[in-house]
């Protein structure tokens, strides 16, 4: 591909910074770097029509964890590690609230709910059982108690009457984030391209050069927020998780509200716009979804319709009326990867599928690895 003078001289000459990703890590990132250089020269590479992870396909939950996910947690990480990590992401839910308006992006504090079937009776006692002690861990956190026990007022089906219910988890209209964030980083005088896949990189004396499936190009410096296809760019420490999605028709008179974690947090659903958004399953073949390939399997979407069916609607009509998959990046930790790669590369990866939560702060962060 060849670019005329105009096109070499306003996009791809002189650049000081690249992105490659397009979601919330690498939009807070070129806000974050245009804050501190506001006369650099910042472009972000999207392989995308529009941000091509997680970003703009996610379940719009703002929430840190539910109580048997942070127990989880806790077999791979210290108890001071879980706290920092919760820590974190409350941090990148605060700053992704002072970047964009509330209202603009729908944010709704309705509470969060654990659900048990009969078959996970001992994961319930388990999560009773070190209730207090988690909520004294996250009391620095949150100044109260996190987590509490209610009960099942919803008419959920084949599970225990019992939910551990979270005050502070929230829930927000992801494609609302995304159009507002996107503009926010358009007005600051970033470039964004998309339809253009990184194929890799080398640096070359003081600067990089990127090279795309169509062009190649010159960067100061390269910073990686690809998240889930960040190991196609020679990140080992994350690999690719495909979640899927199905979401309702309307339904009539639905008194469903907040936003709901089954399993260990690997099924979630939650109301929007008087709908079911549903995803999760990757538990069900967890090799097989370590994948990049935007794809729906029978397997996930015959059980996330029997649990619509059987569990959370069970005396209730509806129609599915879309399905979507979506690519977020996870590892042996949850902790992100934030790092200086080479010289002039860096990289902030791993969100561990709490990119609402975390992918803010992740940006910043950074966007701050520069010297």
């Amino acid at each position: 591909m060849s670019f005329s003078f105009w096109e070499h001289d306003s996009w791809f000459s002189n650049i000081d910074f690249t992105i490659v990703g397009s979601g919330i890590t690498g939009l807070t990132c070129a806000l974050q770097l245009k804050t501190r250089y506001p006369e650099a020269k910042v472009v972000i590479l999207e392989r995308g029509l529009l941000p091509n992870g997680a970003s703009t396909k996610n379940a719009g939950f703002a929430a840190f964890g539910s109580l048997s996910e942070i127990l989880d947690n806790l077999q791979h990480h210290s108890e001071e590690e879980m706290v920092e990590l919760v820590r974190k992401r409350v941090q990148g839910l605060d700053l992704l609230k002072r970047t964009l308006n509330s209202d603009g992006i729908d944010l709704q504090v309705n509470g969060g709910y654990e659900l048990f079937t009969a078959a996970e009776e001992d994961l319930f006692e388990a999560c009773v059982s070190k209730m207090a002690k988690i909520n004294s861990l996250l009391n620095p956190i949150f100044g109260e108690d996190v987590f509490s026990i209610t009960n099942n007022k919803f008419g959920f089906a084949k599970v225990d009457n019992s939910l551990i219910y979270n005050k502070f988890e929230g829930q927000l209209d992801t494609g609302k984030m995304m159009s507002a964030l996107l503009q926010k980083v358009q007005a600051a005088g970033v470039k964004i391209l998309n339809s253009v896949t990184v194929n890799g990189f080398a640096e070359v004396d003081d600067s990089v050069e990127v090279e795309t499936e169509h062009f190649s190009f010159y960067t100061g410096n390269l910073l990686i927020a690809t998240n889930g296809f960040a190991s196609q760019l020679g990140i080992p420490e994350v690999k690719p998780a495909r979640a899927q999605v199905l979401i309702t028709a309307p339904i009539p008179n639905l008194h469903l509200k907040g936003t709901f974690h089954l399993e260990k947090g690997f099924y979630y659903f939650r109301n929007i716009n008087d709908r079911i958004l549903l995803g999760g399953g990757r538990n069900l073949n967890l090799k097989g979804e370590e994948t990049t390939e935007m794809a729906l399997t029978a397997l996930v979407q015959q059980r996330l319709e029997s649990l619509l069916k059987n569990v959370i609607l069970p005396d209730t009509p509806y129609k599915i009326e879309r399905r979507w998959s979506g690519i977020m990046g996870m590892g042996e930790q949850k902790k992100p990867v934030i790092k200086k790669v080479s010289k002039h590369v860096y990289c902030g990866v791993r969100l561990g599928g709490m990119g609402i939560a975390i992918g803010s702060l992740v940006g910043k962060e950074l966007a701050d690895l520069i010297e």
